[in-house]
């Protein structure tokens, strides 16, 4: 397959698809945010190579044992997005980008959808390691960006010398593992109000719906956890559900959208869409255009990895 990768950090006024205006709005200063966690990033790995990160359990035979039953996967990635018909500007955000890192192979990318990596625990910790760099971009957010009244879901995937993938997220936008024989696996939780009304309850909140609308949090929020937000901090969550699984050697796609995708298409209806597809950029494009087809009007921003 002829490597289309794109090592890419573009809100939508980069990519040459539809004009939109500069503006500073949470998409842009997410940017900040990703810049400033990149740079911490790279400072903890300047004190890493001082020292050998141990693995998981301490037992490098058995990790290796466990490694020989995935074979590597080659990757590449491609990407799409476009401004919907909202009335306010571009909000979605995509990160894509490839690096080596201690001799490992690893694929980065996220989607932020508007209203960030590596840190010294990820080798024997990945879990606490993620909810660490959604942790600090919160916090980053809160204090320098948006305040009490900009957002941001995002879902984010690492995948690790083409057999490992990492998978977090907050919010709704959704990411799914496709294999061959039509198996779709859904790797996100969509952190929906109804579903997580425990959870905001519990922190003193109230899930309302006003007729013709979608249930929101405090009357306001459609989602139960997300990036800033701050007016609703207190009843709202940053945890991100995490999901670490072994790239198969008949895994074909990953795909990552925001929901502007997930609202009019199923996940067997986006992986019927680019089956058939050998350029990971072109299949997020057809998703894209897909959705828009259907009528949906809200910015759609798509990563679609494909294994080789």
């Amino acid at each position: 397959m002829k490597d289309t990768t794109k090592n890419s950090t573009y809100s939508p006024e980069e990519i040459h698809m539809h004009p939109v205006k500069k503006r500073r709005a949470a998409s842009g200063d997410l940017r900040n945010a990703a810049k400033v966690l990149q740079n911490q990033e790279e400072e903890d790995h300047l004190r890493e190579e001082e020292e050998e990160i141990p693995r998981d359990d301490g037992n490098e035979d058995d990790d290796e044992e466990a490694d020989a039953k995935y074979c590597r996967r080659g990757f590449g990635h491609g990407y799409h997005l476009v401004k919907g018909q909202m009335g306010h500007g571009m909000e979605d955000y995509i990160v894509a980008d490839t690096k080596t890192v201690k001799g490992h192979k690893l694929g980065l990318y996220a989607i932020f959808d508007g209203h960030s990596g590596r840190n010294p625990d990820f080798w024997k910790k990945p879990k606490k390691a993620i909810k660490r760099a959604y942790k600090l971009t919160d916090d980053y957010i809160l204090s320098s960006v948006v305040g009490s009244r900009g957002g941001s879901t995002a879902v984010t995937a690492i995948v690790v010398d083409g057999k490992k993938l990492v998978v977090a997220n907050v919010g709704d936008s959704r990411a799914i593992l496709c294999r061959r024989g039509d198996v779709v696996k859904q790797l996100t939780v969509d952190h929906e109000p109804e579903k997580e009304r425990d959870l905001v309850e519990r922190k003193g909140g109230f899930i309302s719906t006003k007729p013709g609308n979608v249930p929101r949090v405090d009357g306001q929020l459609a989602m139960t956890r997300a990036f800033g937000d701050g007016r609703l901090k207190e009843h709202i969550s940053v945890r991100p559900d995490i999901e670490i699984v072994q790239i198969h050697g008949d895994t074909m796609f990953l795909i990552l959208a925001s929901d502007g995708l997930w609202k009019v298409m199923s996940n067997e209806e986006a992986w019927d869409e680019i089956k058939e597809v050998r350029n990971s950029e072109k299949a997020a494009k057809a998703l894209v255009d897909e959705a828009l087809a259907r009528g949906s009007k809200d910015d759609i921003s798509c990563v679609v990895v494909r294994f080789n």
